[in-house]
């Protein structure tokens, strides 16, 4: 089981023939999509291949050749073309829409966000590396090569999230080192706004009966850590949850952004101590490092664990892999 897509998901490349792109696609293949890449999309070159992929100009020509709906896309045009192309998608029914694409404007991103909350669609990103179900499909560039991908995913019972793509990575082949595979692992990006945050994937976790435990990357700045800790205690949701809190140093220099866009510290609530209180107030164990997750996973995993996932949580029914 999985969460977001499984072995059957379609998807396409918007953007396909670009530098980035042509290595992206490569990547997939390489990883064991084979033909559910089925199209690319780059105004002005219908005709070309990459890597054996039609290209189109168009989304709308890329679903009537493949001849059924497409389930997503992974978007690497450049920001200035970026909501168009997502708008695209969005209006030929394409359901995950996957941003690779760093700088895009926020009020854009506001903008693709909210068509697709109207059109029962999900988008993941911007600025982030995609989706992986080890051994099985990665969509977008997480993991890197597929030689790379397979060492650092494992197939398993946690699931991953995270506002670093690297780390997302990171994390993952710690737990696979320790024998704790992945169920589904996901880079959501670290922009200030984005399209999935942990609560609003906590219900795709919750309901697939594979994931037994959730490991999340996160750091100062923002509200999705009170979010997802909200989220946790009204839904009573008591599968084991392990956090990393990058950048406490931030605490002692208010007002600073570091790395992402998104850790930019405006309140007390921002702050990383104020953060990893309110996890904890939830259950969530906050590793002091990275390489302490493993063991505080295991210690928290339960033989058993099919009580802990709280009743009647419900998934999209358009989602692949969830139950």
């Amino acid at each position: 089981m999985s969460i977001l897509i499984d072995a059957e998901t379609t998807f396409i490349v918007q953007g396909i023939t670009g530098r980035e792109a042509v290595n992206l696609t490569r990547e997939c293949l390489d990883y064991g999509t084979g033909a559910k890449i089925v199209g690319g999309v780059t105004p002005g070159r219908k005709g070309r291949d990459v890597h054996g992929v039609p290209v189109y100009d168009t989304v709308a020509q890329a679903v009537a050749a493949h001849g059924s709906p497409i389930d997503g896309s992974v978007v690497t045009v450049p920001p200035a073309f970026t909501k168009d192309a997502v708008f695209e998608a969005l209006e030929n029914d394409i359901k995950l829409v996957v941003i690779v694409t760093e700088r895009i404007p926020r009020r854009d991103v506001a903008q693709m966000v909210e068509l697709a909350d109207m059109r029962g669609a999900r988008i993941i990103g911007p600025n982030c590396l995609g989706i992986i179900v080890p051994d099985v499909i990665k969509m977008g560039g997480i993991g890197g090569p597929a030689k790379n991908a397979a060492q650092a995913y494992t197939p398993g019972p946690i699931g991953v999230i995270s506002r670093s793509g690297g780390m997302t990575t990171e994390m993952s082949s710690t737990l696979s080192a320790a024998s704790l595979g992945q169920s589904t692992a996901v880079s959501i990006g670290g922009d200030a706004i984005i399209g999935s945050t942990y609560a609003e994937l906590m219900p795709f976790f919750a309901a697939d009966k594979q994931t037994e435990g959730i490991v999340i990357y996160t750091e100062p700045g923002g509200r999705m850590e009170a979010e997802l800790a909200k989220w946790v205690i009204d839904n009573d949701c008591r599968m084991p949850i392990v956090a990393f809190m990058a950048g406490r140093f931030m605490d002692e220099m208010p007002g600073m952004s570091f790395g992402h866009a998104g850790t930019i510290v405006e309140g007390k609530e921002d702050t990383a101590a104020e953060k990893i209180a309110r996890l904890a107030d939830a259950g969530i164990t906050v590793a002091e490092e990275i390489s302490e997750i493993p063991d505080i996973m295991k210690a928290k995993l339960p033989a058993h664990v099919e009580h802990l996932k709280p009743p009647g949580v419900s998934v999209p029914s358009w989602t692949h892999g969830a139950s």
